[in-house]
């Protein structure tokens, strides 16, 4: 299935510095953004209560979650049983201050509501040491599997700098989506580390198709321009990547549509960071793989040389250089 009726000739590596640009000026605003801002952490990282009740009559969560802003605590967040008529109140506060204010919203929940009565089935406090705990587990998870991100892309493509590019354009996808939650005052949760992780798997997955193409391409046409040969793989895999795109685009559009105010942040953060993520997969990390090799690389002598442009037919089987299999081969019949 192809989403392009023809072959694009689309230069990546030749606007290259365009694009390094364009991420620049999103990696400074996402800094500013976190700095100005900050983290709306959830319960889960600053501490609170979670009060769980269920009402008498049935009713609907929109209709409590109205009953809830006219509250006090007006940011609490409330989830529902499916069915049921229970739900989840979660409040963030420490101390015993906070217990009083959890009864003080419970008591106006109720005013709100007096034809319908609740009654309170269970109430927990979170301490901010088991946030702090969680928070640090959580840095540590999204730190750890970007450090195995770089040795398995190092590992698979037999080059470290591959896996340090693509890390490099992962981080910049991770560094987004931080800040984009903190702009839009998203509460940070583990819900949020969850859409983050997840993002991270489906960029490096759509990395990881890029360099494939190009390191088949690569071992092909050994002595064509670089520039050309992985302008031809990104070119050649675009329309996979578009309509993967779009795929994950329709099921997360679908959740942020349909799955309720409770995954809205993460649905509209994976959308986004779905599309930034097929950016930086043909924008950053290949091109940074080009401005190494060109530099520093086994193909530094191209320098700047033209990379737009087709490439000559592939050679035949017995001009291909030889592989492992061959290699083997001779080893084999060697030792006979």
């Amino acid at each position: 299935m192809e989403f392009f009726h023809q072959r694009t000739h689309i230069d990546f590596i030749g606007n290259r510095y365009k694009f390094f640009a364009v991420s620049g000026i999103i990696t400074i605003l996402s800094v500013v953004v976190l700095a100005v801002r900050g983290l709306n952490y959830g319960i889960e990282f600053t501490g609170g209560n979670v009060t769980q009740i269920t009402y008498e009559k049935p009713v609907a969560i929109h209709e409590v979650r109205l009953d809830a802003e006219k509250t006090a605590s007006k940011d609490a967040g409330i989830q529902q049983f499916t069915g049921t008529n229970t739900f989840t109140i979660r409040i963030k506060g420490e101390g015993e201050g906070s217990a009083e204010s959890v009864d003080k919203f419970l008591a106006e929940l109720q005013a709100a509501r007096p034809d319908n009565k609740f009654r309170i089935d269970q109430k927990d406090y979170v301490g901010p040491a088991v946030g702090k705990h969680l928070f640090r587990q959580a840095l540590l998870a999204i730190v750890l599997s970007l450090l195995g991100i770089v040795v398995y892309v190092a590992f698979r493509f037999n080059n470290l700098v591959w896996g340090l590019a693509g890390v490099l354009s992962l981080v910049h996808d991770v560094l987004f989506l931080f800040a984009f939650y903190s702009f839009m005052r998203s509460e940070f949760n583990l819900t949020l580390v969850a859409a983050i992780l997840t993002l991270a798997g489906y960029s490096i997955n759509d990395t990881i198709v890029v360099f494939d193409r190009m390191r088949e391409k690569m071992r092909i046409y050994r002595k064509e321009n670089l520039g050309q040969v992985i302008n031809q793989s990104m070119n050649e895999t675009l329309s996979r990547t578009v309509i993967t795109v779009l795929t994950v685009l329709i099921a997360v559009v679908a959740l942020y549509i349909f799955g309720g105010p409770v995954i809205h942040d993460f649905a509209m953060g994976m959308t986004w960071g779905t599309i930034l993520g097929c950016y930086s997969s043909v924008a950053i990390a290949a091109p940074l793989v080009y401005q190494f090799e060109v530099g520093h690389g086994e193909r530094a002598a191209e320098g700047s040389a033209p990379a737009a442009g087709d490439l000559p037919p592939a050679p035949s089987p017995s001009e291909a250089p030889k592989g492992p299999q061959s290699s083997r081969a001779e080893r084999r019949r060697r030792n006979k």
